[in-house]
Order: structure tokens, then sequence, then C-alpha cells
């Protein structure tokens, strides 16, 4: 009976050193950034396992193909397919474009374009945890991938990278709750913050105002403010407008345009910004 009870009492005094172990690693990496090197290689660690998850659909999808076609016919059509992301990514810019080259050609008598390059990653994973919208890209910093960078899928603005590994990266979508995207009404160009609810079919603009006009089926672009997203690419459709009589604010939510719970190819958007030394004397021009 003694030798019972005394393992009974190692189990809860190891029980009990480890939560507290735990809690104390969390505070740290809470406070202190010392942690995110070595969070950098458990990732690197951890990519294999992602791939070998993901192996089994890629396999299935393969011997699927292969039975309806030839190998030459499947490399002709996963050509075919970047390039039709890409065309389709072109495309998207067309509805806030139009608006923009009337403001530019009244303001600046001009409609030069800035044109992004881009590269095409693979989704290969997907963050567990139910309360955060996490996914993981085939594309780290070997690639050129940077925390920040805007991520793009066929449709529209899909999210951003926030942590980067060598042949990997971690991306938040915008429907995260800790998101916030600058956007602009494309009819009435009214710029405001849409943030993340946690709902892949919902975002939800904060703080608007209750006299501003946002009507159902409106256009939200991103901004291009904060130097995150890119300008003029396709956020989402007003969705509902709530106005509650007595509130200052309004209650606008908006559909994704981004498919983000089904697109499997994404894009990552390098910026293509002009020569800092001319900005700088543009601007000491009175």
């Amino acid at each position: 009976m003694k030798s019972i009870f005394s393992q009974r009492q190692s189990l809860v005094t190891k029980s009990i050193l480890l939560v507290l172990l735990s809690l104390a690693l969390i505070f740290f990496d809470h406070r202190y950034p010392y942690l995110s090197h070595v969070r950098s290689w458990l990732t690197v660690a951890a990519t294999p396992v992602y791939w070998l998850a993901d192996l089994p659909s890629q396999v299935v999808g393969a011997a699927s193909e292969a039975v309806v076609s030839h190998s030459e016919l499947l490399k002709e059509n996963a050509r075919l397919k970047a390039r039709n992301l890409i065309l389709e990514q072109k495309v998207q810019k067309l509805a806030s474009l139009t608006a923009q080259n009337i403001r530019l050609k009244e303001l600046l008598n001009s409609s030069e374009l800035v044109d992004d390059q881009v590269v095409i990653a693979e989704i290969i994973g997907v963050d567990p945890d139910p309360f955060s919208h996490i996914v993981m890209i085939n594309k780290g910093s070997l690639d050129g991938a940077y925390a920040g960078q805007a991520i793009l899928d066929a449709h529209g603005v899909m999210g951003q990278i926030v942590e980067v590994s060598s042949v990997s990266s971690r991306v938040m979508l915008i429907t995260d709750t800790s998101s916030r995207v600058p956007v602009q009404n494309n009819r009435t160009n009214y710029r405001a913050i849409a943030a993340g609810t946690g709902n892949p079919d919902q975002l939800e603009l904060l703080h608007i105002p209750d006299t501003t006009d946002f009507k159902v089926g409106d256009l939200l672009t991103s901004s291009g403010l904060g130097q995150r997203y890119p300008p003029g690419y396709p956020l989402g459709i007003v969705q509902q407008v709530v106005h509650k009589p007595g509130e200052p604010f309004a209650t606008v939510r908006v559909k994704p345009m981004a498919e983000i719970n089904r697109s499997r190819l994404v894009l990552l958007v390098f910026r293509n910004l002009k020569d800092e030394t001319l900005k700088k004397q543009e601007a000491s021009k009175p």
C-alpha cells in the first residue's frame, strides 16, 4: 500500500511540474522574442510531416488522372493551370482600375500602372487550432518569401505571411480574428478596415459611421494603406448593412471573394515599387 501511494504522489508531482513549466514557456514566449528562432527550426522539422500528411491526396489525384490521361498531357495541363491562375490574377484588377484610371487622369493626366510580380505556391497544411485561420504553403525564404507578404488566390485577397522558414511559410487568412485589411469602396472611394470574424464566409468593417454610404453589392478592394496588401485587388462584396437606431456605427458585413476553404494554389505578390531616389526628388519639388 505504501508503494502505491508513493507512485500516485510522484505522478501528481510530475504533472504539476509539467503544467508549471508549460505556463512558464507560454509566458516567456509571449513577452520575449527569444524563442522565435527555435519555433522557426521546429517549423522546418515539422514540414516533412505536412508533406507526408498531404501525400495521400496527391497520390490519389495523380492516379485518377493517369487513368484518363497521358503523362505529357498531365504536364501540359499543369502548365496551363499555372498560366490561367496568373491571367485570372491580372483580370481581377479591372473593376477597380477603371475607376482608378479616371481619378488618375483627372489629377495627374496619366494612367501609368505598377505591375506586380507573382510566384505560385501550394497550400500543404492547415493549422488544427479551430480558433485560428492559419495555413502553410510550400514557399519559404529560399524562394524569396517574407513576413507581411500578401497572398492572393484566383478570386481575391486571401491573407498575408506571418512566419517564414527556409522551405515553408505560415499564412494568416483574412478571416482570422487577428486579421485587419485596409479596404476601399470601389463605388464611393470610402476607406475602411475589414476585420476577420472567425467565419470563413464573412468579414466585418470596423467603426463605420451610421450615415456612411454603403450598399449591398458594393465591391471592396485593398486600398494599399499600411504597405502590406497592394492596392486595387478585390477583397469582398458587401453582404449586409445594418443600421441600429441610436447607435453611432452601422454594422457592415462583407463576403470574401477569395475561396478561403477551397483554394489550393495561391499567389505570392512581389510589389515593384518605384525607385526611392526618384520619389524623394519628386517630393522635394515645390
